[in-house]
């Protein structure tokens, strides 16, 4: 989780949303990034996503089965659908989202019965931390 809330401050620093991922296997890393929805002109260029993205590519697989993504913010449907179709392992997330979360906060479409896969979840691990950095990011904005 320090190296997604590493990439949430960079986040941060070019003034996005303050939400960093990180996806390990076997204890290396193999994808690290951050928001860039703004930079990008892209609504969709979530952490989670452009994480998921990266260690398809770096793996040379169409799946991250064996793979444990850590982000900073309980998943939007859009990563949770994402993480589903890409068979993420396992999830842990840092703070709850309770206006878009879909890890159990508005919903719950990682365990969704009805899907084919259903990754373990874990949720508030460092949610404090992650919380204070979004907090942060707002305030300053408002």
């Amino acid at each position: 989780m320090e190296s997604a809330l590493r990439e949430a401050e960079r986040a941060a620093a070019f003034d996005e949303v303050p939400v960093g991922a990180a996806i390990v296997r076997d204890g290396a890393i193999v994808a690290l990034a951050y928001n860039e929805t703004v930079r990008r002109h892209d609504p969709t260029a979530h952490a989670e996503l452009l994480a998921i993205r990266e260690a398809l590519s770096t793996l040379s697989t169409d799946r991250l089965d064996d793979c444990t993504l850590y982000v900073t913010l309980e998943p939007c449907a859009q990563c949770a659908g994402a993480i589903v179709l890409a068979k993420v392992g396992r999830v842990v997330f840092g703070a709850y989202d309770d206006k878009v979360g879909m890890a159990g906060s508005v919903g719950d479409l990682l365990r969704h019965p009805r899907l084919n896969h259903r990754p373990e979840v874990i949720g508030g691990v460092a949610a404090e931390a992650c919380g204070e950095l979004l907090a942060a990011f707002f305030k300053e904005r408002r």
